[in-house]
């Protein structure tokens, strides 16, 4: 397809997406205390530590980049925070993306991606990137499989001790992905159909034991399963120190394995990172 053809279908599908997520999409061009306040109820963060505040949201969406919200009628459900990367590279960075309780179950998180996506094609751009907890599965299967997004670096502890009430005090290790917004799989998920990946065949790098816990396994193989909590938001709670040891563990394993070449071919609904080896003849 022409990229003229690409970003046409790019805005179809953000249209579609909102209209599923009963919500509008638009930028933001004032109104900026209000994202500030639903980004501090979803994450609560430390005063002295807060990812964006109403200022620097202004000066985002004076310089043109990316400040938008998702509206059910007047009221903000989620919002949406990107800048511009190298010019030369015509991509974008997606630092904040947030959602209300409710809006998480409608599939808002998808209605701001898709016209994200739509957005930054038409405005020239050809990857978006942003980084994420990879012990939040729902996260995991979103990024990669909603939207295939595709995992680029492990980054430990990349924000350092964050201190709020979604991280806690553990360690702010990221997975960063890039969003090729002209890839067919891309354009695929975007329309609604997820990128699913086949661990038939596979290793156990890390397990979980009967009780919830990581059980490192082998890390020798062309294709490795990598699990992760089934929900550390609330382990973090109920359990720090058990989340604590399953960031070590997913740092150990998957970044290990990352770092020695192999590619996440994506994430299993069940709560595996998949990933596989080039040099076997994985795609």
């Amino acid at each position: 397809m022409s990229t003229q053809t690409i970003t046409d279908a790019a805005a179809a599908q953000a249209r579609t997406a909102a209209d599923a997520a009963g919500v509008t999409v638009r930028e933001i061009d004032g109104g900026f205390q209000a994202v500030h306040r639903l980004f501090d109820r979803i994450w609560r963060p430390d005063p002295a530590n807060q990812p964006v505040t109403a200022v620097l949201l202004r000066a985002f969406s004076k310089a043109d980049n990316y400040v938008t919200g998702a509206y059910d009628g007047d009221e903000l459900v989620g919002a949406c925070v990107a800048f511009f990367g190298p010019p030369a590279q015509a991509t974008m960075h997606s630092h904040i993306t947030g959602v209300t309780h409710g809006g998480g179950r409608r599939a808002v998180g998808f209605a701001l991606k898709t016209h994200q996506r739509g957005w930054a094609l038409h405005h020239g751009l050809r990857t978006v990137a942003w980084t994420y907890d990879p012990l939040v599965s729902r996260n995991a299967y979103f990024n990669l499989a909603k939207l295939a997004a595709t995992p680029a670096e492990y980054l430990t502890n990349f924000y350092g001790g964050m201190n709020d009430g979604l991280n806690g005090a553990d360690d702010s290790d990221r997975l960063l992905v890039s969003w090729d917004l002209t890839a067919p799989a891309v354009n695929a998920a975007c329309a609604g159909r997820p990128a699913l990946c086949d661990p038939e065949g596979a290793v156990i790098g890390l397990g979980r034991t009967a009780d919830g816990r990581p059980q490192p396994g082998d890390l020798d193989g062309s294709t490795v399963l990598v699990a992760v909590p089934q929900d550390v938001e609330t382990l973090r709670r109920t359990d720090p120190a058990a989340a604590h040891a399953w960031r070590i563990a997913v740092r150990a394993a998957l970044g290990t394995l990352m770092a020695r070449g192999l590619r996440v071919a994506g994430f299993d609904r069940a709560g595996w990172y998949v990933l596989t080896d080039a040099k076997d003849g994985n795609p």
